[in-house]
């Protein structure tokens, strides 16, 4: 619900204050995507700049290492935010990483959350 005051003028130069009450409905689209991050992405604070990220932005799921030297992960969140993470992940990473290629799979829409926050998922 949306509450708007309006302001109308009357002559005489009283102002007459009015409320109106709107209802608004807002649909947040979810979307969920997969990555994995080629170059130089490991021992570079990469998980952490993306999680630092992806929290900034409201994302859940996950990142993690894998034994190819890439970065793998998946995000969830409304579809303006996922598509902010997908550049950042393309063309900025961390200070010290370098982005050769970033791959994006299963992109769909999703109904709810899978995850409740952004984590980062260890090498067992």
């Amino acid at each position: 619900m949306v509450r708007l005051l309006l302001l109308t003028t009357l002559t005489s130069s009283v102002i007459k204050l009015s409320h109106c009450t709107v209802s608004a409905s807002v649909s947040m689209a979810l979307r969920s995507v997969d990555f994995e991050i080629f170059g130089r992405v490991q021992g570079v604070f990469f998980r952490k700049y993306t999680k630092n990220q992806a929290d900034k932005l409201g994302l859940k799921g996950w990142c993690m290492n894998t034994s190819r030297g890439t970065v793998q992960g998946q995000m969830q969140g409304p579809n303006d935010k996922v598509e902010s993470m997908m550049q950042w992940l393309k063309t900025t990473g961390s200070p010290s990483s370098k982005i050769d290629k970033a791959d994006f799979n299963n992109n769909k829409e999703i109904d709810d959350y899978t995850f409740k926050s952004f984590d980062i998922r260890r090498d067992d």
